[in-house]
C-alpha cells in the first residue's frame, strides 16, 4: 500500500504548518516565558491563565471564536478588508494563526519552567563580570535553558501535527491548502477507506515516535545529587 498524491499533500502541508508554528512560537514565547518566570506583577496570574486556556477549552470552541473574529463580519476581518487584504479563514495563514494560539501553552510552559529552574546565581555572576542584561540572557540564560527549548519545540511540533478541531473549523477541508493529515484521515474514515486511513495514521505515528525518541536520546542525562 502506498500513499496517494492527496495523502502526500496533506503530510507535507502538516509538516509545513508544524514547522512554522514551532519556529514562530519559540521566537514569540521566549520573552513571554522569561517575563512570567521573573515578574511579580499582578497581571502574572491572569496572563498565565489566558496562556493555558487552550489546555482546557475544546478545540472547536477555539476554532469557532477564531472563525468569528477573523471572518468577514469579525473585527479583525473587517479591519483586514478595509486595508484591502484577504480574510484569514479557509487559508493556510488562517491555519497558522489558529495553530499559534492552540499550541501556545506547549511552548510557553516548558520555557517558563526552564527559566525558573535557573535561579538567580548564574545571572548574578554574569552581572558582576560586566555583562549587560541582554548579554546575560543570550549567553547565560538561553544556553542553560536549552532543554526547555528542546521540550517546547518537540511538544509544539507534535501538538500541531495532531490538530483537528481548530484546523477543521478555521481552515475547512481544501485540498492542498488547508487539508492536513488529521482531516485527511477523517475523510478516509468517512469514505470507509480504512486501509488508507490506517496507513496514513500509522505513518504519522511512527514519524512522531521517531522524532520524540531522537530528542530523548539527544538530551543529556540529568545529574543526580
Amino acid at each position: 500500500m502506498h500513499f496517494s498524491s492527496e495523502d502526500w499533500s496533506a503530510v507535507l502541508l502538516t509538516l509545513r504548518l508544524a514547522s512554522l508554528t514551532t519556529v514562530l512560537l519559540l521566537i514569540l514565547c521566549t520573552p513571554l516565558a522569561w517575563w512570567l518566570a521573573h515578574t511579580s506583577s499582578r497581571w502574572r496570574a491572569p496572563i498565565s491563565a489566558v496562556v493555558a486556556l487552550p489546555l482546557v477549552l475544546p478545540p472547536t470552541v477555539i476554532g469557532f471564536y477564531l472563525l468569528i473574529l477573523l471572518g468577514p463580519q469579525g473585527p479583525v476581518g473587517q479591519l483586514m478588508q478595509s486595508m484591502g487584504l484577504k480574510t484569514l479563514p479557509f487559508t493556510f495563514k488562517g491555519l497558522l494563526v489558529g495553530s499559534l494560539i492552540y499550541s501556545l501553552p506547549f511552548a510557553v510552559q516548558p520555557l517558563q519552567r526552564a527559566f525558573e529552574s535557573l535561579g538567580k546565581r548564574p545571572l548574578e555572576v554574569a552581572a558582576t563580570l560586566g555583562a549587560s542584561p541582554l548579554d546575560r540572557f543570550f549567553t547565560v540564560a538561553v544556553p542553560l535553558a536549552r532543554s526547555g527549548f528542546l521540550t517546547a519545540g518537540v511538544l509544539t511540533f507534535a501538538h500541531t501535527v495532531g490538530e483537528f478541531g481548530v484546523v477543521l473549523m478555521l481552515g475547512g477541508n481544501i485540498p492542498g491548502q488547508t487539508r492536513v493529515v488529521s482531516v485527511q484521515i477523517y475523510d478516509h474514515v468517512e469514505a470507509l477507506e480504512y486501509v488508507q486511513a490506517h496507513w496514513l495514521a500509522a505513518g504519522m505515528l511512527v514519524f512522531s515516535f521517531l522524532v520524540l525518541l531522537a530528542i530523548h536520546l539527544l538530551q543529556p542525562p540529568q545529574r543526580r545529587s
